[in-house]
């Protein structure tokens, strides 16, 4: 069955580039960005660890682990390291996990059967400090993901958990946002310190907090 928002992530024990991890205790209070590709020394992955790599400062910034996976062995990611380093311009910084046995893969429901029975997709999972899952995507193996929106998207997730708003339609860090409902409206000024720009009585807009 697949993983809904909400749902515990599953824990488990792997190896990975790093050594051996059990996942729970390596993401510790941190929040997570679990995500697989398809295979070592395939072009659009090259990119993609590349990218995730460049932008590991912005992921520590945010309390955020990053952890790749797909079902080759280490030694096959050991060796495929330096040709993403060479690409990119960059040091690998974080690990990949070695999942020969399909084991994470099938507890994330990552196989593509109609593509292969072996690849897996290009899922993301972004997982909170309560191991909880909070947003899940996934993409055909030809499309190439767009990291600077999981950074966004973990930005909105970050300010939902401390606040009682929600992100419109291509926010951006800096942008308004929107009171959730069940926030009163009479309680809007003396929570958030301003009065509301209401649109309609279920939408209104707040600088934001923070």
């Amino acid at each position: 069955m697949a993983l809904r928002l909400g749902d515990t992530a599953p824990d488990f024990t792997i190896d990975t580039t790093y050594g051996t991890i059990n996942f729970h205790e390596w993401l510790g209070t941190s929040w997570g960005v679990l995500f697989s590709h398809p295979a070592d020394f395939t072009p659009v992955c090259t990119t993609e660890l590349g990218k995730t790599a460049l932008l590991k400062g912005e992921f520590e910034k945010r309390n955020c682990k990053v952890i790749a996976i797909s079902v080759d062995d280490v030694d096959s990611h050991n060796k495929w390291v330096p040709d993403i380093e060479e690409v990119n311009g960059v040091t690998m910084n974080f690990p990949i996990i070695a999942d020969p046995d399909r084991k994470v893969a099938e507890l994330y429901d990552m196989i593509h059967p109609e593509q292969s029975e072996k690849a897996t997709v290009r899922s993301v999972f972004i997982i909170g400090p309560d191991k909880k899952v909070k947003l899940t995507l996934t993409y055909p193996m030809a499309v190439g993901r767009n990291f600077l929106e999981i950074l966004r998207v973990l930005d909105s997730l970050q300010l939902n958990a401390k606040h009682s708003v929600a992100t419109p339609a291509d926010w951006q860090v800096g942008d308004d946002v929107i009171v959730t409902l069940n926030v009163p409206t009479e309680d809007i000024a003396g929570k958030y310190g301003v009065e509301a720009d209401i649109k309609k009585p279920y939408l209104r807009y707040v600088p934001q907090p923070n």
